[in-house]
């Protein structure tokens, strides 16, 4: 996720990632390891994936506030959350990011999959102590990745997936960056507009237009963060122009192009998300 506020030291941040791409379908995960003390505060906004962030140090680490609540722990973070400030003294955490499609899955499809700010537990139950204890107890960060799998692995196939058609539409947006119209995704699987706005909307808890939203400003912020003009990033990103940018950024992020830009999580995305562009959109 970009963020704002006081970043990191990246210099100081040990950042793990699997050996290979991710055995499971619109799953990556990167671990995160801080060699110093210094207190981090980060405002994070919407990326398109669930988020999970697994607090795995000793006492208060990890610390978010959501709806003027102040939250210790792992958390649970959806589509589109809103503002959200977290931080801490955090010395080891590990963030797996979902697809829409897969967190429908792995957690049902009666969880609310956007705007949902909670902690692990609320949305996991019992299970997401026995999760946080087994990676805590792990000898390293490939161990910890095989235990994701595992876990994860186990729950997407004890529960049903979301439609075929629905998870071809959600691939189409994402690969075509948001760019792909809702008539023509319907045309695509042979569903009326009606039949796919409905069940997308009621499997993924997102509209097809809402998607499209979050996937353009995700390829937008990146280019912003890669050092691209505005006006230029508007133009590749699909919109009508930088005034269009500017209003849709701050709609969905809560502050402008220009501080997007300077996120300091984008910064690190491609050495964390390697293959991010490939499995967020499976």
């Amino acid at each position: 996720m970009p963020s704002t506020g006081t970043p990191p030291d990246w210099t100081l941040v040990d950042i793990a990632v699997p050996r290979s791409p991710a055995r499971l379908p619109g799953v990556s995960m990167a671990g995160f390891g801080h060699r110093a003390s210094a207190f981090v505060d980060m405002a994070m906004v919407a990326h398109p994936a669930v988020s999970l962030i697994i607090d795995l140090g000793e006492g208060e680490g990890l610390v978010y506030d959501v709806h003027g609540r102040r939250e210790i722990g792992s958390v649970f973070v959806g589509l589109l959350p809103g503002a959200l400030r977290a931080g801490g003294r955090v010395g080891e955490c590990l963030q797996i990011r979902l697809s829409p499609v897969a967190a429908a899955a792995v957690f049902g499809a009666s969880t609310i999959l956007t705007g949902t700010v909670a902690s692990l537990a609320e949305v996991w139950g019992r299970d997401a102590g026995r999760f946080e204890d087994r990676l805590r107890a792990a000898a390293s960060w490939d161990d910890r990745f095989t235990i994701v799998i595992d876990v994860l692995g186990r729950r997407l196939d004890a529960r049903r997936s979301v439609d075929a058609e629905v998870a071809h539409a959600w691939g189409r947006t994402f690969t075509s960056r948001g760019r792909a119209r809702v008539d023509g995704l319907a045309s695509e699987i042979g569903w009326s507009r009606q039949r796919l706005w409905s069940r997308f909307r009621s499997q993924l808890g997102i509209t097809p237009k809402r998607a499209a939203q979050l996937v353009r400003f995700d390829h937008a912020a990146h280019l912003l963060a890669a050092g691209h003009a505005a006006a230029g990033v508007a133009a590749e990103s699909g919109y009508v122009d930088q005034s269009h940018l500017h209003r849709e950024v701050f709609a969905i992020a809560g502050v402008t192009p220009t501080a997007i830009a300077a996120a300091p999580w984008l910064a690190i995305d491609d050495v964390a998300w390697p293959n991010s562009r490939a499995t967020v959109g499976a």
